[in-house]
């Protein structure tokens, strides 16, 4: 009879890892309106912090056995010193983990809406220009619902509207974030059952950065206060949120649609619901100016329809609106 080998036993996975390979691999698998023909290669946007890491590691298990590439770019803002070198490294790992491409790119922050609103729109224009050299389909971010919570908290504190509060979305044109569902002490324990090092960003610790102060003062305040389950409350919000604007915002399109650009009938308006009308003169306004308006002047533009009294035009940003003949009208403004 011949000898039996004992089989060879692999290693149990951790739950954390199989948790964040689970959302990735249901993320790309999912049918995606930006590419109709299927995934063919993401861009995995990687920082060198616990979220970004535990991300690519996920991305660099399931992608191969979907037949997707992928490849990352680690964006280097600049900052702080040491960034450079930080990049670096992190560019390193990728290409031993063996993505196609790992790229970095030095950006310029500018200052315009304070530095953190500045660092978002280099790294996103960083992003989807490396989208577009790289012919990716999808850029993949390591948002997780701790960041979802704090995006919603900051829209509480502005007196932001749904537009804000419903937060991230999981697929947002060609964004995909599919750890929005996990928590970061999930992303952390990946890196630790995995030997991954990660780096802990020392802006992450400021506390002159208004979501820093949310994520180490308020947060743990509500915790305690209000008892476990304050962020995953935050994140169903922000979902619940998300699917009423789904359905206002087509209802929205389908009004103006109906309307000639940059003209709404003052009796249309007058008989929508307010949640209905605000989004259609905002999207009217976006639309002959260019321009996303503010809430006043949303406000404003409607009452020409609801309100009127002979008042004359009014500035917004990006252009002029006016009542006559029975429609309030925008358009640009003439440079």
């Amino acid at each position: 009879m011949p000898e039996q080998r004992p089989t060879e036993r692999r290693p149990s996975l951790d739950a954390a890892t199989a948790a964040i390979r689970h959302d990735v691999r249901r993320m790309l698998q999912q049918p995606v309106p930006s590419a109709p023909a299927g995934i063919g290669r993401v861009l995995v946007g990687v920082s060198g912090g616990a979220d970004s890491l535990a991300l690519a590691a996920a991305v660099a298990h399931v992608a191969p056995r979907l037949g997707i590439a992928w490849g990352t770019l680690t964006v280097d803002h600049g900052l702080q010193q040491g960034s450079a070198a930080v990049a670096r490294r992190t560019q390193a790992e990728m290409l031993a983990l063996g993505a196609s491409f790992a790229h970095v790119r030095r950006v310029e922050v500018g200052d315009a809406g304070g530095p953190e609103a500045a660092a978002r729109r280099a790294r996103y224009a960083a992003l989807e220009g490396e989208r577009v050299a790289t012919q990716s389909d999808l850029i993949l971010l390591a948002h997780t619902m701790d960041d979802q919570a704090e995006t919603v908290l900051l829209g509480l504190a502005r007196g932001s509207g749904a537009a804000s509060l419903r937060g991230m979305r999981p697929l947002a044109g060609r964004l995909g974030r599919p750890l929005l569902g996990l928590r970061r002490e999930t992303t952390r324990a990946s890196c630790r059952a995995q030997g991954i090092d990660s780096w802990d960003d020392p802006q992450n610790h400021d506390a002159a950065f208004a979501r820093v102060r949310v994520r180490d003062r308020v947060l743990p305040v509500l915790e305690r206060e209000l008892g476990p389950g304050i962020v995953a409350a935050l994140a169903r919000t922000a979902d619940l949120l998300a699917e009423d604007a789904v359905v206002l915002d087509a209802l929205a399109v389908d009004r103006l649609n109906a309307c000639e650009p940059g003209a709404l009938p003052v009796e249309m308006l007058r008989g929508l619901p307010a949640g209905l009308a605000t989004r259609v003169v905002k999207g009217m306004l976006e639309r002959a100016t260019g321009r996303a308006p503010t809430r006043r002047h949303v406000l404003e533009t409607l009452r020409l329809a609801t309100e009127w009294h002979g008042q004359g035009p009014l500035d917004v940003p990006g252009g002029r609106v006016w009542r006559a003949e029975g429609e309030v009208r925008a358009c640009a403004r003439a440079h």
